[in-house]
């Protein structure tokens, strides 16, 4: 609906916006979706990505994408943000990622013994990530950040793992997923072995170290989230960690290529003494790394006396494509200065969208939070409480005004025209917000249940 029909009644408007909405169908998105479900639990392969996440019978399918934008098979072309849950950084289809890639796969994807490119990649992200000594690839962050806290166990010969309770997300492995309300399945055993600490207080991370004496292998956190750590808080968990004989492992997922080319460790110029790396390092392709201390990641070789780790082996985690793509992506951030632009975008954007909020009466309703480079948008009810009913609301608006943002996080293939259209279509959102906020209820403009929290104990 066109937001300078201002002499429109209230009663007209919404009934414009009502047809509006049911006029943005998907109806082959929604047979895809039903496809899905009868042969993949979820109907997604990432929970992040189901269509419970999505306003109900608005959850797209996509056909393709390239760079900022993504096309359904229903037609609709979106300005998307969050690309691919973070992982494509560059925009989709990125020529220079997607010409080392074909180079590869002209040259064989997988043998028997390491291929030069093995030793390119790494020599490679060790030039990028300076503050570890060795690496080791794999395909996703749930294999590396489980072999950190392996490699942790075996080289302090303790069974506990202490994690950061108010980060959302480490492995799909038991040793994380018993702490969530996704526990079924997992054994309470394992569950008490599992410890956790609140982010940015160190006199309660000292308080569980000390009741737990000698029995943690590991403190594991991502070094920084939606602001950033509290003055001397990543300082002085290296030190309790040096204190306490526990490993100090960074999850840098997110961090990493975001915060910096070396992620928050190298920005903050903490080091941990292993690291974990994904989502942006291969621009959409499945690559990830843990990388630390020669001492300790040597534990998983063969150049040592002591009793073997099984670290990271699998089949397909040196694909040769896969890690051009790593190589194409660090070139690319570091000749272009991709961090940068993505600190540029994210500020534009977050600067559009909290005028457009304040603009129409929702400043304090729809929330942007975070860094430049990882924008995140809380929606909050007439009590300035967390709403599921308020974000499929808005979800809702944004999909029908060709924005298709669970969050947003930038990607460095956004231009200009497309956070104006973005700040355009917020603007036009927060307008029904209004409107559900005066009325204290958000339920007519929902058209169907509300989106749902992936972690949550029942279907």
């Amino acid at each position: 609906m066109d937001t300078e029909d201002t002499e429109e009644t209230e009663e007209t408007e919404e009934t414009e916006e009502t047809q509006e909405t049911e006029e943005f169908l998907l109806p082959r998105s929604r047979t895809a979706n039903e496809r899905l479900h009868a042969m993949i639990p979820g109907g997604a392969h990432t929970y992040a990505k189901g269509d419970d996440q999505y306003p109900e019978n608005l959850a797209p399918v996509i056909s393709h994408g390239r760079g900022a934008h993504v096309w359904d098979i229903d037609g609709n072309r979106y300005i998307e943000y969050g690309s691919g849950l973070r992982s494509v950084s560059l925009g989709h289809a990125h020529p220079r990622v997607i010409e080392a890639v074909r180079r590869e796969l002209d040259r064989g994807g997988n043998f028997v013994r390491p291929s030069i490119v093995e030793v390119e990649a790494a020599e490679r992200f060790l030039a990028t990530v300076p503050t570890a000594e060795m690496v080791k690839f794999a395909k996703n962050g749930s294999d590396v950040t489980t072999a950190a806290v392996r490699l942790a166990r075996a080289v302090t010969g303790r069974p506990r793992v202490a994690l950061c309770a108010d980060h959302p997300f480490f492995s799909v492995d038991d040793w994380f997923i018993g702490t969530t309300p996704m526990s079924a399945g997992i054994p309470e055993t394992t569950n008490e072995l599992t410890l956790t600490f609140p982010y940015g207080d160190l006199a309660a991370t000292e308080e569980l170290l000390t009741r737990y004496q000698d029995e943690v292998a590991c403190l594991i956190l991502e070094p920084a989230t939606h602001t950033g750590p509290p003055a001397g808080y990543l300082e002085g968990l290296r030190e309790l960690a040096d204190r306490h004989g526990c490993v100090l492992i960074f999850d840098e997922m997110i961090t990493g290529f975001r915060w910096s080319e070396a992620g928050a460790q190298g920005l903050y110029g903490v080091v941990p003494d292993l690291s974990t790396f994904g989502k942006a390092l291969g621009n959409g392709f499945a690559v990830s790394a843990l990388a630390g201390r020669r001492e300790l990641m040597e534990r998983g070789g063969l150049r040592h006396s002591d009793d073997r780790v099984f670290l990271l082996s699998t089949t397909h985690g040196a694909e040769t494509h896969s890690l051009a793509a790593a190589m194409a992506v660090q070139t690319t951030y570091v000749e272009e200065g991709v961090t940068a632009q993505l600190h540029t975008l994210g500020d534009r954007l977050a600067a559009g969208v909290r005028d457009a909020a304040a603009a129409m009466g929702v400043g304090d309703h729809l929330v942007v939070r975070g860094r430049s480079s990882n924008l995140v948008f809380a929606t909050l009810d007439e009590n300035r409480q967390p709403s599921q009913q308020y974000r499929t609301l808005f979800l809702r608006r944004l999909l029908a005004g060709g924005v298709l943002a669970p969050s947003f996080v930038v990607s460095s293939a956004l231009d200009d025209a497309d956070i104006d259209r973005t700040v355009d279509v917020v603007a036009q959102a927060c307008a029904v917000y209004r409107k559900a906020l005066d009325a204290a209820d958000p339920a007519p403009w929902l058209g169907g249940r509300p989106v749902k929290p992936v972690f949550r104990r029942l279907a």
